[in-house]
């Protein structure tokens, strides 16, 4: 089955205690960086929301939100793809830009943080460096943090969005960059998401890597993740868990 259809059900990964994250990462960690789109917020309906208007202008049947929020993860032209991939429908030529213009006007207006997340920013940043490293353009990354009161946990130097100078993730170089702010090196660093793409960058960049059930990227864990992998992931439930592990 398809990694965007519905109805399947997927194997629940087992939540690893927080004495068991990587003794490297609990004595040295310096730098906890976020993905942002399903794991500081719920921004899915908002994004589905503009996507399927672009799919409506452009004469095609709208998605379910669900649907439209597992092709989330690989960027915002990679989401375009795929939404008219799912419709058999060809792209035109200015539908990336279109979309983001029907984004724009909506990017908060349903888009919250996840309960707890801003109890657990607010834990966090008196012990470690934070970041937020998304695929997600640059603009819309600021006017969600700004919209929703997150911006004052990061520093602008530790944003890194999907249009700057660094390949998208699961590419290292956003994450090694983001350390490199900080002079220290990804061992000192851990990537919270909610996603494969997520554990492919911290398991590239050769850092730390927490993922949240939460998000709405989370079941494309259990779908692509082998099944003998699964004890080698560290997952929690909640930013509170998430807190109490870190």
């Amino acid at each position: 089955m398809c990694a965007f259809e519905c109805g399947r059900r997927r194997p629940r990964l087992p939540i690893t205690q927080g004495s068991v994250l990587p003794s490297f990462a609990r004595e040295s960690l310096t730098l906890v960086a976020f993905d942002l789109d399903g794991t500081l917020v719920d921004s899915r309906r908002d994004i589905a929301d503009a996507a399927n208007e672009l799919l409506v202008a452009c004469g095609a049947q709208p998605l379910e939100e669900a649907v439209i929020g597992r092709m989330v993860g690989d960027g915002a032209a990679t989401l375009v793809a795929r939404a008219f991939h799912a419709v058999l429908q060809p792209p035109p030529h200015d539908a990336l830009s279109r979309f983001l213009a029907y984004y724009a006007k909506r990017v908060i207006v349903h888009t919250r943080p996840y309960p707890g997340i801003l109890h657990a920013l607010q834990t966090l940043a008196e012990r470690y460096q934070l970041a937020v490293l998304t695929n997600k353009p640059l603009a819309p990354t600021r006017a969600i943090l700004d919209g929703l009161g997150l911006m004052s946990y990061f520093k602008p130097g530790l944003i890194v969005a999907g249009d700057g100078p660094y390949p998208r993730k699961p590419d290292p170089s956003g994450l090694r960059a983001l350390a490199a702010a900080l002079d220290t090196t990804v061992d000192g660093a851990c990537l919270v998401g909610d996603s494969l793409i997520d554990l492919a960058t911290a398991r590239a960049a050769g850092a730390a890597c927490c993922l949240v059930r939460w998000g709405f990227g989370f079941e494309t864990v259990s779908e692509g993740l082998p099944e003998d992998e699964f004890d080698r992931v560290v997952a929690v439930d909640s930013p509170a868990q998430l807190v109490q592990l870190l």
